[in-house]
C-alpha cells in the first residue's frame, strides 16, 4: 500500500516543480515563468510548517529522490450554512504525478490522505476542479459533480 506523508516547507521546489508537470500536462506545452515558480514556492515554504496550516499538501516521495506526485489543499473560511455551520470548505488542487510514476497509486493516495486531514478537523464539504482524466479517480474517493458552475473575473494588471 502506498502511503503518502505531510509535505514540509523543504518540499517547496519539488511542489513547484509538479505544478509546473501538472500545467504542462493540462495545456500540452511548458507553463511560462512569469514569477509564478519563485511566489509559489515562496508561499509554499511560508505555509507549510504552519502550526495550524490552512494550507497543506501530501506528497509521495519518488525511488532516487525527488517527489512522485502531489495533491495540496487549503481551508477557505465562508459564512456558515446548511450543512457547514461553521463555514469551513476544503479546497483541493494542484494534484499531480510526474509521468514517470503514473498508474501506482500515488495520487490516490495523496488526495485520500488530505480529504481524511479534512475530516479530522471537522470539514464536511471539500471542493475541486477536475480535468476529464483525473475524474475518475475522484468520484471513486466519493466526490460528485455540482450544479454550480464556476466563473471567473481576471484583472490583466494589479493595482499598484
Amino acid at each position: 500500500m502506498v502511503r503518502a506523508r505531510k509535505a514540509t516547507a523543504a518540499d517547496a521546489a519539488e511542489l513547484v516543480r509538479l505544478r509546473a508537470v501538472m500545467l504542462a500536462s493540462m495545456t500540452g506545452r511548458e507553463p511560462a515563468d512569469d514569477g509564478w515558480r519563485e511566489a509559489a514556492e515562496r508561499r509554499l515554504r511560508a505555509r507549510l510548517d504552519e502550526p495550524d496550516p490552512r494550507m497543506l499538501a501530501f506528497v509521495v516521495d519518488a525511488p532516487g529522490g525527488g517527489l512522485a506526485a502531489c495533491a495540496t489543499g487549503t481551508v477557505e473560511e465562508r459564512l456558515g450554512g446548511p450543512g457547514a455551520p461553521e463555514g469551513l470548505v476544503g479546497y483541493v488542487f494542484n494534484v499531480a504525478t510526474h509521468p514517470e510514476h503514473r498508474r501506482r497509486g500515488y495520487s490516490r493516495a495523496c488526495v485520500t490522505a488530505l480529504v481524511e486531514w479534512y475530516r479530522e478537523r471537522g470539514i464536511v464539504t471539500v471542493d475541486l476542479r477536475s480535468s476529464a482524466e483525473g475524474e475518475p479517480l475522484y468520484a471513486s474517493l466519493g466526490f460528485v459533480r455540482t450544479h454550480d458552475p464556476a466563473i471567473r473575473l481576471r484583472f490583466t494588471e494589479p493595482r499598484p
